[in-house]
């Protein structure tokens, strides 16, 4: 998927939520992910915790998606899965945490469902960090799935960090920015 190029349907636009951004009613299909946006973006960008980015089509919510810093760390008790990551990383570079971006949350209104704007959404926050100018360095996109969403995520090249977490709610799941660039 990460290779592929998607467009959003022509009429759809990403803008950044701001404090004065009037957020007309949003059904995804989750409670949790319709209340973020409706009583929790807006905090968590005032005090600096994450920026939210909306799709919108006219005056309605087509998507969302909110981003915040991360970092992958070692977690020693899953070697096979470290050695994997550092065997991308060249070894004067390697490091026990590298830099990383969290999709905090990521949800498409019902009426847009099987749309594959997640998965446009996925692309746009790639090309965030790959191609525009950043001011910090990011190598991997971080994400805490939810069970229902794995599929999403692993067709999207999203890779599990950890076995730890299979009988969890989430699961923490990585993208390597630079395979996008070999």
């Amino acid at each position: 998927m990460s290779t592929q190029t998607l467009k959003a349907p022509a009429n759809i636009k990403l803008a950044r939520l701001g404090e004065d951004t009037i957020v007309p009613p949003f059904e995804c299909g989750d409670n949790d992910l319709n209340d973020f946006l409706m009583n929790d973006a807006k905090n968590y960008s005032k005090s600096l915790l994450a920026v939210t980015y909306l799709l919108q089509a006219d005056d309605e919510i087509v998507a969302y998606f909110s981003l915040s810093n991360d970092r992958l760390i070692k977690n020693d008790r899953e070697r096979p899965v470290w050695n994997r990551i550092n065997r991308i990383i060249p070894n004067d570079k390697r490091r026990r945490s590298y830099p990383a971006v969290k999709i905090g949350r990521l949800a498409v209104a019902k009426k847009y469902a099987g749309k594959r704007l997640g998965s446009y959404i996925i692309l746009a926050i790639q090309n965030m960090y790959i191609n525009e100018p950043q001011r910090a360095g990011c190598r991997f996109l971080m994400v805490d799935a939810y069970k229902n969403a794995l599929p999403f995520y692993q067709k999207n090249d999203f890779k599990f960090l950890t076995e730890q977490d299979y009988n969890d709610d989430t699961r923490i799941m990585y993208f390597d920015l630079k395979a996008i660039l070999a």
